[in-house]
């Protein structure tokens, strides 16, 4: 079993109102198929109601049920750790706070949700039986995520705080970008594991920090037209960039997710094409995505 290092991505669910409406346009979009997390030490279902989505047969994403009306629908990340307890008490020592404490889920693991300095919400995966991704950075799965934020003063010594990231800012097209390497790897977009954004004065003011996930398809056109025909809308159309064909999207119950179409050998720094030729296509993006990201998003993790 595969262990993800301290920060790496390692998981992404998104909370909807109907499960199984969620299974049926991601499963129609994706490719996806569905299963139960399965049961634990006590024979007990463990996450009722929560899904694995599989691609090619591998978990590759989760499917949520909200607690209740008042949570967002919303794509989120989680992040590994080897002791969630420890990086729940650097979370609160450099600004953030948790929304909800490390909580066992066994024998699948730890989990805990927490919030940055901005507010911009995320999740923590201590690995137990799940390490998270069985499959990334292929059709059908998770290759990038990014935090959009108001205030970058204070969220990027937060997360290379944290998670000890290193970052490496972008001078294109005169946006402000940072992409975020493991730590002890040369900072740059070739080993970029993730980045962050400015939520610029172009934006809408109510529009609160929040991460985009990001999936990888083989047709960026395709699959916005697919997800059209299922229910769906597009934020941005897609757009060509030098990393690949990038589209936002937003699925039928509201949650915002974007899609690329990557060019060989680029997955992995995917989301910092966004910002060579997203100028004109982010102002609906990024105000579709803040009703889904407004508020706090409650634990949740289909591991």
């Amino acid at each position: 079993m595969a262990v993800y290092a301290e920060g790496m991505p390692c998981w992404v669910d998104v909370t909807l109102a109907d499960v199984e409406a969620g299974k049926r346009f991601y499963g129609a979009l994706f490719g996806w198929t569905f299963e139960d997390p399965g049961v634990d030490d006590r024979g007990r279902a463990v996450w009722a109601g929560f899904v694995n989505a599989l691609s090619d047969g591998k978990k590759a994403a989760a499917l949520a049920p909200k607690r209740d009306g008042r949570m967002p629908t919303a794509w989120g990340v989680y992040f590994a750790t080897d002791d969630a307890v420890a990086l729940a008490r650097r979370i609160r020592d450099a600004g953030g706070q948790m929304v909800t404490d490390p909580l066992p889920v066994p024998p699948l693991g730890t989990m805990a949700v927490a919030a940055d300095p901005g507010g911009a919400v995320f999740g923590l995966w201590q690995a137990g039986s799940h390490a998270g991704f069985e499959k990334r950075d292929m059709p059908g799965s998770f290759c990038w995520a990014e935090v959009y934020t108001r205030d970058k003063e204070r969220t990027d010594p937060f997360y290379e705080t944290v998670f000890g990231f290193q970052g490496y800012d972008l001078d294109e097209a005169g946006e402000d970008f940072r992409t975020w390497s493991p730590a002890g790897a040369d900072p740059g977009p070739d080993t970029a594991i993730g980045g962050r954004s400015v939520i610029s004065d172009t934006f809408p003011a109510e529009m609160p920090d929040h991460f985009m996930i990001y999936f990888v398809v083989d047709d960026c056109d395709e699959a916005a037209s697919r997800a059209v025909g299922l229910g769906g809308r597009i934020q941005a159309p897609p757009f060509d960039t030098p990393y690949g064909r990038i589209a936002v999207l937003t699925d039928d119950q509201g949650a915002v997710f974007a899609v690329l179409a990557e060019q060989t050998g680029h997955a992995e720094s995917a989301g910092t094409a966004e910002h060579t030729e997203v100028t004109e296509h982010a102002g609906a993006a990024e105000r579709a995505g803040a009703a889904g990201a407004a508020g706090s998003r409650e634990a949740g993790t289909g591991a």
